[in-house]
């Protein structure tokens, strides 16, 4: 199954979920990988591609080395396997490492091509999709990157045979996400649906690809209702940055800023109490974390302002509309915010 990105500046890259065919590259290819991801199917990999020259280069493993550091560790394996305009990268694993190789590629010589070949279920469903690459420091996630788009998407559900629970979890957050903002149809589906199950998980991605490429082709550069897809996202990088990348997956973090959001959008009427009962119910069917501890809530509303989608001194916020719809929105007041946050103090 194949879904194209055409981008107004006739950029053009096919989505392809399917297992795995033979691939030619008639240059260069660094595979950027972890050794997680490494020790289960990098061999795999490797048996499909062919090209002048495939190197490795495999990083530390984790949120917490999505950093400048890492960053130097894949450009300097390029200097050093001379590395030209025309050759490319291959980003092997899941969100942080399509991340930091979008990144890398889109600085090494002012910019190559990459592929992105995910292999965790929140970056088929999300990550690997619409060119956004970053690395994170002490003041937020994702602060310094580019956009920078994919030569081409290789989404293979084999690769989510060897998952951990956690992380399958982490990645049906982000599927509930675009039902929630974009799909009533999907969401209800999603609630009927047992998404363990093989052939159910291949249509929840297809149908959390198709959503995110409609979004990437209106709005490439989240000028406006790609912002939609932040729905749990400006909660869930401040539980993210408390816990220093440590304590939970992004995936989590984003399921519980989902039932922050939810209760702000409850407050202000945008949203019933059973709606949001139902998302959370969602969430929970697959052990994802919808409760926060906030030790402080002064601190954890200014941390908001870190975030690269606040401007003007003024925190956006995207809340459910319904199910099936959202309100991206800067004018909500800091009391009902902070009323909100004592909910989890």
């Amino acid at each position: 199954m194949i879904v194209n990105i055409t981008l107004p500046n006739n950029t053009s890259y096919d989505i392809t979920i399917d297992r795995l065919n033979e691939i030619y590259y008639d240059t260069k290819v660094v595979i950027v990988t972890n050794p997680t991801v490494s020790s289960f199917h990098l061999e795999y990999l490797k048996e499909k591609i062919t090209a002048k020259e495939i190197s490795v280069v495999t990083v530390p493993d984790g949120e917490q080395y999505k950093n400048m550091q890492t960053i130097d560790m894949i450009l300097d394996h390029c200097f050093e396997n001379r590395l030209d305009r025309k050759s490319l990268l291959v980003a092997f694993g899941g969100g942080v490492i399509g991340d930091m190789t979008g990144f890398a590629a889109s600085i090494y010589q002012r910019g190559i091509s990459f592929v992105q070949v995910p292999t965790t279920l929140l970056s088929q469903v999300d990550a690997s999709v619409g060119g956004k690459t970053g690395i994170n420091n002490k003041y937020g996630k994702n602060l310094i990157g580019a956009f920078h788009q994919p030569k081409e998407v290789l989404i293979d559900p084999y690769f989510l045979t060897t998952l951990p629970k956690r992380e399958f979890g982490a990645g049906i957050a982000e599927i509930i996400k675009m039902a929630v903002t974009f799909n009533k149809d999907f969401f209800q589906w999603l609630e009927e649906n047992d998404l363990t199950k093989e052939e159910n998980i291949k249509i929840a991605i297809q149908k959390s690809v198709e959503t995110k490429a409609n979004v990437v082709i209106q709005d490439e550069k989240e000028n406006g209702i790609r912002a939609a897809l932040n729905y749990g996202h400006t909660f869930g990088h401040v539980i993210e940055n408390e816990t220093q990348y440590k304590t939970y997956l992004h995936g989590e973090a984003v399921g519980i800023g989902m039932v922050m959001a939810n209760e702000l959008a409850v407050k202000l009427g945008h949203i019933s109490q059973e709606e949001a009962s139902r998302v959370k119910k969602l969430l929970e069917k697959y052990n994802i974390p919808t409760s926060y501890k906030i030790a402080d809530v002064e601190e954890f509303y200014e941390h908001f302002f870190l975030d690269k989608k606040s401007l003007d001194n003024k925190i956006k916020f995207i809340l459910p509309k319904k199910i099936g719809n959202c309100l991206i929105t800067d004018e909500i007041n800091k009391d009902d915010v902070i009323e909100v946050l004592k909910v989890f103090n």
